[in-house]
């Protein structure tokens, strides 16, 4: 496996390796010992989640606030997205920046997002299947998240937002400023 630090301190893009041959491919998508030491960290996975959405879907971006915060193991088990993280620590040099990367099934590359960072994707490809993995558990009062097209964000989610698929829970998401950090 490859890791590869993201402009964003502690968010890691993950390129593991792949066996492929004429029966097919083999790939190890998460190994606990090699993960941790490989990111200098002591991270315990304690909940798998997955959603499978159509083209067009925006989910996010989300975070836990808190005792309840998060960081994930992302990745694509079937068709695409475009897999955003916006740093909302505070405290942190890259405070309010954000990067996207292409995640898929052809590439198999994941994303660890730390705590600390609101998290979307946006599905390129029908019946994509998404992927990740949490180090706490899920708490309703502890959620909270930031409006996709927030203007001083300004992601480019590189889709016509005519045609995006959003949950009214996400359209009525607060913009980065007015959110809870």
């Amino acid at each position: 496996m490859t890791i590869e630090e993201t402009k964003l301190k502690g968010c890691y893009i993950i390129k593991p390796q792949i066996f492929k041959d004429k029966r097919g491919y083999f790939v190890e998508n998460y190994n606990q010992n090699s993960f941790n030491t490989a990111l200098g960290l002591e991270v315990n996975f304690v909940q798998d989640n997955e959603s499978q959405s159509s083209k067009g879907v925006l989910r996010g971006l989300h975070y836990q606030l808190g005792k309840y915060a998060q960081a994930k193991l992302v990745r694509v088990i079937k068709g695409k997205v475009l897999d955003v993280v916006v740093d909302v620590r505070p405290n942190s040099s890259t405070f309010g920046e954000h990067i996207s990367v292409e995640l898929s099934e052809a590439n198999k590359t994941q994303l660890f997002v730390p705590r600390g960072f609101a998290h979307g994707f946006l599905v390129m490809e029908d019946e994509t299947i998404f992927s990740y993995k949490c180090d706490n558990f899920y708490n309703k009062n502890s959620e909270a998240g930031i409006i996709y097209n927030d203007e001083d964000l300004g992601i480019d989610w590189k889709y016509p937002k005519q045609e995006l698929i959003i949950s009214e829970k996400d359209l009525i998401l607060p913009n980065f400023k007015n959110a809870r950090l």
